[in-house]
C-alpha cells in the first residue's frame, strides 16, 4: 500500500525547524547521530537533518515512507559525507534481513509511527547483536502535564502528521527488549510545554525482546 504523503507538512518542516536547529536541536543531533557505527538503518529519516552528522560509518540506510518528506529528502543527499540510499520502508514493516545493521537510528519519528511498539521490535530485528539504537525524542511528561498531553493528542495527531505529544517512549524501548545505556531527559529552550520533555538513548539490545507480528 502506498504511503500517503504529508505535502503541506513536508514543505514547511525545515523551515519550522530552524532555529531549534542552530540553538540546540542540530547539536544533539550531531552528538547523538555521531555515535553511529558500521551499518546503519535510519527510520524515518524525514527531510534528512541527520544526513550531515554521519562520520565514521559504512553506508547509511535512510528509510522515509512519506513520498512529500522522501522527496525533500533526496535533495539533501549531496550534503551527506557518507554512502546513503534512500528506503521507503515503514518502521513497521522494515523489510530488511534479521541484523543487518550496527546501528538503528530514530530522531523525532517515534512520536508519529503507527505503532511504536512494533516499530521497536522491527529495529530490535534487525540490529545486530552488539549493535546500538540511537532515539532522540520528544516523550509524554508527568502530573499535570501528561493529562494535557492526552486530551490534545487527538487534535494534535491531525495537524501535525500523526505526532503524539504524550507517548512514553523510554518505557517502549525497554518493552522492545533494550537495555538503556544512556537517557538524558531534557527541556530544550523556548520549545512549547505541550511537546515536552524530550530524551536522548543509546540502548542495545539484551534480550531477544518480542517479535513483530506477537505485538499486539
Amino acid at each position: 500500500m502506498r504511503a500517503k504523503g504529508h505535502r503541506l507538512f513536508a514543505a514547511v518542516y525545515d523551515r519550522l525547524n530552524t532555529q531549534a536547529e542552530r540553538t540546540w536541536l542540530g547539536s544533539r543531533r550531531a552528538g547523538l547521530v555521531g555515535q553511529a557505527r558500521g551499518e546503519v538503518l535510519e527510520v524515518g529519516a524525514g527531510t534528512g537533518a541527520n544526513l550531515r552528522h554521519y562520520r565514521d560509518v559504512t553506508r547509511v540506510v535512510a528509510a522515509e515512507p512519506d513520498p512529500a518528506m522522501r522527496g525533500r529528502l533526496t535533495r539533501h543527499l549531496a550534503g551527506a559525507t557518507v554512502p546513503v540510499e534512500v528506503s521507503d520502508a515503514p518502521a513497521e514493516h522494515l523489510g530488511f534481513p534479521d541484523a543487518s545493521f550496527d546501528t538503528v537510528v530514530a530522531t523525532l519519528v517515534l512520536c508519529s509511527v503507527v505503532d511504536p511498539n512494533v516499530a521497536l521490535a522491527e529495529m530490535r530485528r534487525v540490529l545486530r547483536p552488539d549493535g546500538r539504537l540511537l532515539v532522540l525524542e520528544h516523550v509524554r511528561g508527568e502530573g499535570r502535564r501528561a493529562r494535557w498531553q492526552d486530551r490534545v493528542t487527538p487534535i494534535w495527531r491531525r495537524v501535525g502528521a500523526g505526532c503524539h505529544p504524550n507517548r512514553d517512549t523510554q518505557a517502549a524501548v525497554v518493552r522492545a527488549g533494550f537495555h538503556l545505556d544512556h537517557e538524558d531527559r531534557f527541556e530544550p529552550p523556548r520549545v512549547p510545554a505541550i511537546i515536552c520533555p524530550f530524551v536522548e538513548i543509546v540502548a542495545r539490545p539484551v534480550s531477544k525482546g518480542p517479535k513483530p507480528q506477537d505485538v499486539v
